[in-house]
């Protein structure tokens, strides 16, 4: 089996080559289609997203899960009939819902603000059939312990994606044909990885069979899995009609304020979300590792994993802060040519730490077996954030979307934290390193500013970051080790060590 940190090198690997694709794919979407045309895709996307997660949440857990047990006995005909089985309901269910969009079209367009989001909408129908069948091949290559396959398809649909919107989007003139064209381009893009993940499938010795009776098994398992994550994923098309809406009636146009939603969700809040990419690769390998450590009943490996994997979550996410709080301003500019986005990027910068700890957590408990309990301390949440959505637009204008964010992650992370140590038992003891972390950002924050301000007088934006940053997370991991907060230099002393262990095995070989 591999190791706990291959897996974590390997899943961190891809996803950081797949998000700096999207990364850069999202700032070039910035500066060629705009603000408003980004805006009036993201609020469409959201709904999507919604339509997604029926058909690619519990089925592919599901499928994983099975096709592990069958490989036990090396049960391949069944594992060909549990694919060909969920290849079947994924089709139905994706064919219902686009169905249900189309004949009730009018019903849903009284959604949108805009009625051009619901033109976006039906462009991205498709990828709901194609994306049904590539999350069952997903679910089997997962299943088979293929995580080099799974990251492989992601990052080619994440490439393919870029290239054919490059190519679309330049004939595109309206604002609304550019919107268009960006959902068309993810369309083909998720029919492109449909039949590159199929081919990686039958590659590493996949089957398919006649199905059989998998069906009610299937759709028993997978269904309450699917609820909780479907009722999760509605915050998203929420958020997108309430705050255009709200800024609406406190006075802005509809098109200033699908501009200033364009510029914080489609801009700002890929920026914030970066500390998640590591956190999500340690989240993505705990599963695996703390399900077993439970069926073991090996509680020391259970509360080592829980309190290394929360204070390394804060740390990595407690070390971006400072960088955006500094610099944000100079990155907005710098990547988008928005000052507005930058402004927002560093007053907002304050919710990766409750962001990173809500990620961490709920990841633990849906390891531990409690997913449904993580999903109400997230409603809980949720409900905190709607309401700052509702009334603090009048104060904060946009910010209410991120002073809503932060405080819903706040009481989340904090109700998944007593949540753990009440069924495990174990005592994490976390408030010292948590607050000595959020004192730690401050003089960060405030020497990047200056070193950011400074440079930026006599030299390019891009040296102005890098060298202001740059200092910033020394300076961070300075701090860190002088008040004993993580053990960064034992870290490095493991790692050297390593490397040092396997010199002489080279030189062996030569």
């Amino acid at each position: 089996m591999k190791s706990l940190v291959k897996t974590v090198v390997l899943i961190t690997g891809f996803s950081v080559l797949t998000r700096v694709v999207g990364f850069l794919f999202r700032i070039y979407l910035s500066r060629t289609i705009g603000a408003e045309a980004l805006g009036l895709y993201q609020v469409a996307f959201s709904v999507f997203m919604v339509l997604l997660t029926v058909v690619s949440s519990g089925l592919p857990f599901i499928i994983s899960r099975l096709t592990a047990g069958y490989r036990v006995g090396n049960n391949q005909k069944k594992q060909g009939k549990l694919i060909s089985s969920a290849l079947i309901i994924g089709l139905i269910i994706s064919l219902l819902l686009c169905g249900a969009i189309l004949i009730f079209r009018k019903a849903f367009s009284g959604l949108f603000t805009d009625p051009a989001c619901m033109l976006i909408l039906i462009a991205l129908l498709p990828a709901l059939v194609f994306s049904a069948v590539y999350s069952v091949f997903r679910g089997a290559l997962w299943g088979q312990d293929n995580y080099f396959a799974l990251c492989v398809s992601e990052f080619f649909e994440q490439v393919v994606r870029v290239f054919i919107c490059v190519l679309i989007i330049a004939p595109a003139a309206s604002i609304l044909s550019k919107a268009v064209s960006v959902a068309w381009s993810l369309t083909i893009a998720c029919a492109l990885s449909m039949i590159f993940v199929i081919l990686l499938y039958f590659v590493y010795g996949g089957k398919m069979s006649k199905p059989g009776r998998e069906y009610r098994e299937l759709l028993r398992r997978s269904t309450p899995i699917t609820g909780v994550r479907v009722a999760g994923s509605f915050a998203q098309p929420l958020v997108a009609l309430i705050i255009p809406a709200r800024l609406t009636a406190i006075g802005y146009s509809s098109s200033q304020a699908m501009s200033l939603f364009g510029v914080a969700v489609g801009m700002t809040l890929p920026l914030l979300f970066i500390p998640t990419m590591l956190i999500g690769s340690l989240s993505t390998a705990l599963v695996p590792d703390i399900s077993m450590a439970v069926a073991k009943d090996d509680k020391n490996h259970i509360e080592s994993r829980i309190r290394s994997s929360v204070i390394f979550a804060l740390f990595i996410s407690a070390m971006v802060v400072p960088l955006f709080a500094g610099s944000g301003e100079l990155i907005g500019r710098f990547l988008y040519g928005n000052e507005l986005s930058g402004m927002i990027l560093a007053s907002a910068s304050w919710i990766m730490l409750p962001m990173g700890l809500t990620n961490i957590t709920s990841s633990l408990l849906n390891s531990l077996g409690y997913e449904i309990r993580s999903c109400v301390n997230y409603f809980v949440g949720a409900i905190v954030m709607f309401l700052c959505m509702w009334f603090l637009p009048a104060l904060c204008g946009i910010g209410a979307l991120f002073w809503g964010m932060g405080l819903c992650m706040c009481v989340t992370g904090a109700l998944n934290f007593f949540m753990l140590r009440r069924k495990t038992g174990v005592k994490l003891k976390l408030f010292k390193p948590l607050v000595s972390l959020c004192l730690i950002t401050i003089p960060c924050a405030a020497l990047v500013t200056f070193i950011a301000k400074l440079c930026e007088m006599i030299m390019p934006s891009f040296f102005a970051i890098a060298i202001s940053c740059s200092v910033g997370l020394l300076f961070y991991l300075l701090l860190c080790m002088v008040f004993n907060i993580v053990d960064v230099k034992g870290y490095f002393v493991q790692v050297s060590s390593k490397f040092a262990r396997k010199k002489p095995k080279k030189a062996a070989k030569i």
